[in-house]
């Protein structure tokens, strides 16, 4: 049975899955350390976490996550004032893309880029310096099912963001099996869970409302696997399928 983690902070929590995954935590009881850029945002939803759950602890702070010297400060001063942090989720991030080579999409790219995959090191390691400190925890990566294959147009360096975050993950993870330390590292595949990043999409199939999704998000964190599809059905198998067709099939779905 995996471990109670009582405090949990959350990248990203002013909207999507990481206010959706806020509401379900704190409907757990657990003590939440709520970060983004947008502080009015955070201040709403920390106001109704309390009223709905007046025994729990709820902080937030400000944190744009491309600053990475405010990524150690945020982070560490949450563990401070919450006497250490169980759980950090690394959810922040964004979907904007091109296809490359068109000649003027590259700010767009570089942003996902950034902010996916370098933004992400940074989450990492000031959760890791945490945890190594404290003698436990369990970092969280919220990839995408994107990250199971190269995929074309628009969600290219999405995917790739994603993928090398999984592989970052990975990484970590096998760091704390080689050294026996009880540090947990999940890498949270989701699939088509209804989010601002694609408030503008219609008709997606296997779509989830954000509530469903994130419970399912919820549930699946708190088993501490090392990987996981969510929601399971359908995504574990089209996983699998994605990572097997063929390259051409799998450009067509996309």
């Amino acid at each position: 049975m995996a471990t109670l983690r009582k405090t949990i902070l959350i990248t990203g929590a002013s909207s999507g899955l990481g206010e959706g995954m806020a509401r379900e935590f704190a409907r757990r009881g657990r003590d939440l350390a709520l970060c983004a850029r947008r502080t009015d945002r955070l201040d709403a939803l920390r106001d109704e976490l309390l009223r709905a759950n007046p025994k729990i602890r709820v902080s937030v702070r400000a944190l744009d996550v491309n600053n990475h010297a405010q990524v150690f400060e945020v982070f560490h001063a949450f563990a401070q004032e919450l006497g250490g942090l169980d759980r950090v989720i690394v959810n922040a991030g964004m979907g904007k893309g091109q296809p490359l080579g068109m000649g003027y999409f590259f700010k767009a790219n570089l942003q996902t880029a950034q902010t996916n995959f370098v933004a992400a090191v940074a989450q990492c390691e000031a959760a890791l310096e945490i945890f190594r400190k404290q003698g436990h925890g369990h970092l969280v990566t919220i990839s995408s099912m994107s990250a199971m294959r190269g995929l074309p147009g628009n969600v290219s360096v999405y995917a790739a963001t994603k993928a090398g975050l999984a592989a970052l993950s990975e990484g970590i993870r096998a760091e704390f099996i080689k050294k026996k330390l009880p540090i947990a590292v999940t890498t949270i595949f989701p699939g088509y869970i209804r989010s601002e990043i694609n408030a503008k999409v219609k008709k997606t199939p296997f779509m989830v409302d954000t509530e469903t999704g994130c419970r399912a998000l919820a549930v699946a964190i708190e088993k501490e696997p090392a990987e996981a599809c969510v929601p399971s059905w359908p995504w574990r198998l089209i996983g699998w399928y994605m990572r097997h067709a063929p390259l051409s099939w799998v450009a067509k779905g996309n």
